[in-house]
């Protein structure tokens, strides 16, 4: 099968009570794409700028990444400054730079357009159905967004979500697009809307999976030290499709199986800055923390 992966590929400036790092590789693609690759080899579409760092590329080259649908353009790489306070699930957004990431226009590779698995990053929802037009029917459709789209653009957000099989999202974004209070009540509602599946990313209380007849949670890993969450709902996503893209399966023990290989990742993601833990990662690793998983929930 085959996995393709769009969204930002950007420079994070975060603070958070453990210390402050300047301009380090961050994206939702680009979280997304690096934990899917200890599973699979996925194709990631983005842009950046030519002050990109070539050992980053190196990076993606070294993990398996297909970089056909990176561009390099002219200019500066899309920048995003957050500071985090000593609870990890509240930012406060700083500075937002789109540069390049501005006028980008996402243009599917001819090798793309029959990926099994498209996964849609937490872009513009209009660019996010540009996309859906240009794939030959995969076999999976998942999305992302962010709360800017629900406020701006929620008619062309909901025409998206009713063509896609998964919704990942976290609790404030999913109460806020289905306009209720309840959780469950609001994953049910947006169900309604067309989606198979409702991921439901609960930050420090791990993810719940909300199918049209079964639920599943997912831990998050319990850790003392929050070092840096930016990237771990895209981590999640990544261990969560990437997984499935490797079975080659989308039956319930296989998504129960994603969604504990999902918070796998993003417990590791959260444990350095940016995407620095991704580079000394190993498998054995994460083998050793989805045997940690089974333990935990085990009666």
């Amino acid at each position: 099968m085959s996995l393709v992966i769009i969204g930002s590929v950007a420079f994070d400036t975060i603070e958070t009570p453990y210390g402050r790092r300047e301009r380090i590789v961050g994206g939702s693609g680009t979280y997304c794409a690096l934990a899917a690759s200890f599973f699979t080899k996925p194709k990631i579409v983005g842009v950046v700028g030519e002050d990109f760092p070539e050992e980053t590329i190196d990076l993606f080259k070294e993990r398996g990444i297909d970089l056909q649908g990176l561009k390099m353009e002219s200019g500066k790489t899309f920048h995003w400054e957050a500071r985090y306070g000593h609870d990890p699930n509240q930012r406060t957004t700083i500075k937002t730079e789109l540069n390049v990431f501005e006028n980008f226009k996402p243009i599917l590779p001819p090798e793309y357009r029959s990926a099994d698995i498209v996964f849609l990053g937490n872009i513009d929802p209009d660019q996010q159905e540009d996309i859906l037009a240009q794939v030959k029917h995969p076999k999976l459709t998942a999305m992302d967004t962010i709360n800017l789209w629900i406020a701006g653009k929620p008619a062309s957000l909901l025409r998206v979500l009713e063509s896609v099989d998964i919704f990942f999202a976290n609790e404030e974004e999913i109460k806020m697009l289905a306009k209720e209070a309840n959780l469950i009540k609001a994953g049910k509602e947006l169900l309604s809307q067309g989606p198979s599946l409702i991921v439901m990313k609960k930050g420090e209380h791990g993810a719940l999976v909300l199918g049209k007849d079964f639920v599943f949670g997912a831990l998050a890993y319990p850790c003392e030290e929050v070092i840096d969450p930016t990237g771990a709902g895209d981590s999640f996503a990544g261990g969560f499709l990437g997984y499935l893209d490797k079975v080659k399966s989308f039956d319930e023990k296989a998504i129960r199986k994603a969604g504990v290989f999902g918070s796998v990742m993003a417990s590791f993601v959260i444990e350095d800055f940016g995407i620095n833990r991704f580079k000394s990662l190993s498998l054995s690793e994460i083998e050793t923390r989805y045997n940690q998983f089974k333990k935990l929930v085990s009666f």
